[in-house]
């Protein structure tokens, strides 16, 4: 099973829920990205290529692989949760935006698209969800 068709595919097949934020200069040589954005800083694995985009304001695709991914029960007063794991991991909770077989697009302090290779837990847009990611997140450049 793939997750995605082509890269740039991918990119214009979620780019309504791109994350807005900073893009740092890129390291010569590093295939990661240095990106913040909800107030988290992401270094995210480049997936359109060296060199696609200029440092500066940028929307970006953050794509993550999961590795847990639970429906949550009703909360009263939830809260949206990110928190960086190692170089380029990550977990937290948060609101579903999208929700298919396969792929989720989580609202947890910046939009996440998250994609598993089995088949994800039933969720509804408006539920809440707790995830993890493998390493590394992957970025894909909105234009």
């Amino acid at each position: 099973m793939t997750l995605e068709s082509s890269e740039r595919d991918f990119a214009a097949q979620f780019g309504a829920f791109a994350a807005e934020g900073l893009l740092y200069p890129q390291r010569e040589g590093s295939p990661l990205l240095e990106f913040t954005a909800g107030g988290r800083v992401l270094y995210l694995f480049d997936r359109l290529g060296p060199y696609a985009v200029q440092p500066g304001a940028a929307r970006v695709v953050v794509h993550g692989i999961l590795e847990h991914a639970e429906v949550l029960e009703p909360q009263e007063d939830p809260t949206e949760a990110l928190t960086v794991i190692g170089v380029s991991a990550a977990e937290g909770c948060g609101r579903v935006l999208q929700a298919g077989r396969n792929t989720w697009v989580v609202q947890a302090r910046l939009p996440l698209v998250l994609s598993a290779f089995e088949p994800l837990p039933a969720a509804r847009v408006g539920e809440w969800v707790a995830f993890r990611t493998a390493p590394p997140l992957h970025g894909f450049i909105v234009v």
